[in-house]
């Protein structure tokens, strides 16, 4: 049995995320992690809300709600659609956590002692009327280079460019719209990530499983233009975790704060101490996998996220995790993903364009979601969700594909056996071909779902689900039933248990429909199915049965135009 760390990228507190951000890391996450318990694995996977910085405050303010009820408030929403999509975490934390306060304060204070932080003076812009400086997103103005009137100070969401507050014209304060402003000098902290250059290029040489996509990218920042920066890990903010030093106070960052990126991915190993914390565990029970000193060594620890965070995965916490001098199990296999876009053009948290993940569950059911963005993960390029796109999938692969066979043999053999596993006839040759195929095709689901390769994991889960179809069409149990009863009820057992080998193979990709059937088939049993022939004769003649519900039911041109419209534009 391995132990397998799974943590997804953890998503920012302001708002419901979109679809496009559920399949670049917490889905797919979810996928492996089921994947791994079923094959019998210890998994640990952790995700979390990334509450700090500039953009919870301006939420909150806009909310006009107090930055920690309304952290708070979203948290509880965030957990709720977690829960809603299935996402099986082990727990899901809070980078506002205490848990992560200390550890970030710990993390800063030996990268100190080991001589990878410096203060540095820089120039800020100060607010007169707010009576406090302004991070990058704090100031409002016209943008030099396109004039849109709505630039932030540190890009322009209307052309992309990349700004500094002093490029603005007309700058003003995102807080009391005051342009009483001036440049002051303020002091803060730099991680000194040029040092560990030649550490970094070591360790992310040394990943040669790693997708192109993220050491590609992990590559570009490192090198590229003048490579490598030593990064700003303090901002003047109210909401973060205070600077100090370990437990002392850091003299002369009175007042200031870690900024969000130094923070946040630490709360990947505070979410352990949470989890432990949440469940009576100890101390013991979370350094195991996150201490290489106390029992982490022998950890595979996997990440998933979009392409936008992999330089702060593969350069950024790992320089903090290096400069620490300690020994923290650093990330084995980073799994990267590009970008879902939406209908002919992006999806848009700030214009409302596109399915949120509260929209999507409010119109069906979390498998119908999980199979198309699992199915359609934009792995080796960009992908598009389109609602023809989404119909069609739905309805040929769940309905007619899966949920027509749950329903075929079900119901034919409640019509001329009853509910109970029949119990005449042998396997025969069409039987023993058919098991020495799905054999072949399940090894081939179990290579691409260890190498995380999510495509084409669906792509043979379905031609897995095909064959069952296939040899139902060819048996024909309703015409044998005729003239040989005995090779019919064969056929059916045979059915019956195929219905129970789809649940635990489905369960990664539509963990309720797998359970629905699983529970129609009278089963609890979802050990993995090592022996095909045995996964076959598991249901014994005789054992009972239901015919379940409905599995999926299909999308029609209606629905499919009206919701082409609802989301094509404002949420509402």
């Amino acid at each position: 049995m391995a132990r397998i760390l799974i943590t997804s990228a953890i998503p920012y507190i302001n708002g419901i995320k979109h679809l496009g951000n559920l399949v670049g890391s917490q889905l797919p996450a979810d996928l492996f992690a089921r994947y791994m318990r079923g094959r019998g694995n210890e998994v640990l996977f952790l995700c979390a809300t990334d509450e700090h910085g500039t953009p919870a405050e301006l939420a909150a303010a806009k909310a006009g709600k107090p930055v920690e009820q309304y952290c708070a408030e979203m948290y509880e929403v965030q957990k709720d659609l977690a829960a809603g999509f299935r996402l099986s975490f082990d727990h899901f934390g809070r980078s506002s956590s205490l848990r992560n306060r200390k550890l970030t304060q710990h993390f800063a204070g030996k990268l100190a002692e080991n001589g990878y932080i410096e203060e540095v003076s820089e120039k800020q812009m100060f607010s007169i009327a707010d009576n406090r400086f302004l991070p990058d997103r704090y100031i409002e103005g016209t943008c030099p280079n396109c004039g849109y009137d709505r630039a932030r100070g540190d890009q322009c969401e209307n052309c992309t460019k990349q700004l500094d507050p002093t490029d603005l014209i007309n700058p003003r304060s995102a807080i009391s719209g005051s342009t009483d402003l001036e440049v002051r000098e303020t002091k803060h902290l730099y991680l000194k990530q040029r040092s560990l250059k030649d550490k970094l290029e070591a360790w992310i040489d040394s990943k040669t499983d790693w997708p192109i996509l993220t050491t590609s990218i992990a590559k570009k920042w490192l090198n590229d233009g003048d490579g490598l920066q030593d990064r700003g890990i303090t901002r003047d903010l109210y909401w973060g975790v205070p600077v100090m030093k370990g437990d002392q106070p850091w003299p002369g960052m009175e007042g200031k704060v870690f900024y969000v990126w130094f923070d946040a991915p630490i709360e990947y190993i505070a979410c352990a101490a949470e989890w432990v914390d949440a469940n009576g565990k100890t101390e013991a029970d979370w350094e195991r996998w996150w201490r290489t000193d106390k029992g982490a060594a022998d950890v595979k620890y996997f990440q998933f996220m979009g392409k936008d965070n992999v330089p702060f995965h593969t350069l950024s916490f790992p320089a903090t995790i290096l400069g620490s001098g300690e020994p923290w199990k650093m990330v084995d296999y980073l799994k990267s993903f590009n970008y879902l876009n939406y209908d002919g053009g992006q999806f848009s948290t700030s214009q409302g364009r596109g399915v949120f993940m509260d929209q999507a569950l409010s119109i069906l059911p979390a498998d119908y979601w999980r199979w198309w963005l699992l199915s359609h993960a934009p792995e080796s390029s960009d992908s598009e969700f389109t609602w023809e796109n989404f119909q069609a999938s739905v309805n040929k692969d769940l309905a007619d594909v899966l949920g027509n066979f749950v329903s075929r043999v079900t119901k034919f053999c409640v019509s001329k056996f009853g509910n109970e596993v029949p119990a005449g006839g042998e396997f025969g040759p069409q039987e023993a071909a058919l098991i020495a195929d799905l054999g072949a095709r399940i090894k081939d689901y179990e290579g691409y779902m260890d190498a995380m390769e999510v495509r084409k994991s669906a792509a043979e889960l379905r031609a897995i689900w095909v064959v069952g179809n296939e040899y139902l069409q060819s048996a024909a149990p309703w015409s044998a039933v005729k003239t040989d009863p005995d090779r019919a009820q064969a056929i059916v057992r045979l059915g019956l248990n195929l219905i129970r080998l789809y649940a635990i193979l489905s369960r990664p990709f539509i963990p309720d429909a797998s359970a629905a059937m699983m529970a129609a088939m009278g089963s609890d049993d979802w050990t993995w199915p090592d022996d095909v022939s045995a996964a076959l004769r598991a249901l014994p003649a005789g054992h009972g049965f239901s015919v379940p519900e409905n599995l999926f039911r299909k999308i029609t041109d209606e629905e499919r135009a009206d919701w082409q419209t609802r989301f094509a534009g404002v949420r509402t």
